[in-house]
């Protein structure tokens, strides 16, 4: 006996989705309740919060003194942050001892920095290689006869010593990550040269910087680079710890940029030389900038470090921004239960903000990129 079988001939109309699969309860469900044991993790997380967040949002908005003359205000009982200190003491916090008549020069400075970073860093720019070469060559000769003086065109000169807060910090910051990337692709690529003696050299010195502390490596960099060259030559004593912080960094970077270079398929390799292209063309136009490309996160992991190890250079007498903390908050005019605690909190601010933009560029770079590939 044979069975009738029935085939629809029209299309049904989409049925909408089941409730517990869309809108806000499926996003919750599906990222905090996903299992039993998210779902305890979530509660406990919001637990936390809850605990937590109310006292903080006390002490830093509520209860927070925002406008004083001095720190009376601030040791009343039940005062929270004293944002007035930090609103005080910002020019000193931010320029040091550099004198008041001159810090516009490193207002400029800053500025025109900015301004060509944001040009670089923008993908879409018009005329990037202009920038580059605005930025490494031009910046830094306009960058140190505005910061140190040229008496000849009525700057007058500013000695190091004098120097300090944000400003240095940033300085640091800039040399070290702008300076470790290329000399780290050098040492990368003469870790891997087929010269026995350039890779010798190179993996000797790459484990020699990574194998001692960074405080070590400023310590060395502050007394004995003065020993290698004559007294009237011997380096500025802001000069050595950017040396020092440039060398710890390239030897990371080093690193970073052989993992990136060691994952690059064979066939790259071979088909730069099927082309006919000789080593510097094939590193420089194929094989570099697809391994860069796939360390993006460590290298700008290394960044983020480089410019939170730049609250070491304190060690060997450079006056950065938390050394200025540290002697703003002993002002005896601004004794307080809760100077100290602002003071920090102000700092954690201000590198947190630095490395969380660096980080979400690095993202925002790497979905770019990764979009332009699946094209």
């Amino acid at each position: 006996m044979t069975q009738a079988a029935f085939v629809q001939q029209t299309l049904r109309e989409a049925q909408p989705a089941p409730r517990s699969e869309v809108g806000i309860l499926a996003t919750l469900r599906k990222n905090l309740f996903s299992t039993p044991l998210s779902g305890v993790l979530t509660l406990l997380g919001a637990a936390l919060v809850v605990y937590i967040v109310p006292g903080m949002v006390r002490f830093l908005f509520t209860d927070a003194v925002w406008s004083a003359p001095d720190g009376a205000k601030c040791r009343v009982e039940g005062a929270g942050a004293c944002w007035a200190f930090i609103e005080r003491k910002l020019p000193y916090l931010t320029y040091g001892s550099y004198p008041v008549s001159q810090r516009w020069r490193v207002d400029v400075a800053i500025v025109i920095g900015a301004v060509l970073i944001l040009w670089l860093l923008r993908t879409t720019a018009p005329r990037r290689n202009l920038a580059a070469g605005l930025f490494f060559l031009v910046y830094p000769v306009l960058g140190f006869f505005l910061l140190h003086g040229f008496p000849l065109i009525g700057l007058p000169v500013v000695d190091t010593t004098r120097w300090g807060g944000i400003f240095v910090t940033l300085l640091m910051a800039l040399v070290g990550i702008v300076f470790s990337l290329p000399l780290g692709i050098i040492l990368a690529l003469g870790r891997r040269s087929k010269l026995p003696v350039i890779r010798f050299v190179c993996t000797i010195f790459i484990e020699f910087a990574r194998g001692v502390p960074f405080i070590t490596v400023l310590f060395m960099a502050n007394t004995m680079l003065p020993l290698f060259v004559p007294d009237a030559y011997a380096p500025d004593r802001l000069l050595r710890p950017m040396i020092g912080t440039a060398i710890f960094g390239a030897a990371y970077m080093a690193e970073v940029v052989r993992g990136g270079l060691q994952a690059m398929p064979r066939g790259q390799f071979e088909g730069a030389m099927a082309m006919g292209l000789n080593y510097t063309q094939m590193m420089r136009l194929i094989v570099l900038p697809q391994a860069l490309v796939l360390v993006i996160p460590a290298i700008v992991n290394s960044f983020i470090s480089q410019f939170k190890d730049t609250t070491l250079v304190s060690i060997v007498g450079i006056f950065d921004f938390l050394n200025t903390i540290d002697a703003a908050r002993i002002d005896p005019v601004w004794d307080g239960p809760y100077i100290s605690t602002t003071a920090y909190t102000f700092a954690a601010l201000f590198y947190f903000s630095f490395c969380f933009s660096m980080s979400r560029y690095s993202q925002w770079m790497e979905r770019r990129l990764a979009a332009g590939r699946n094209r």
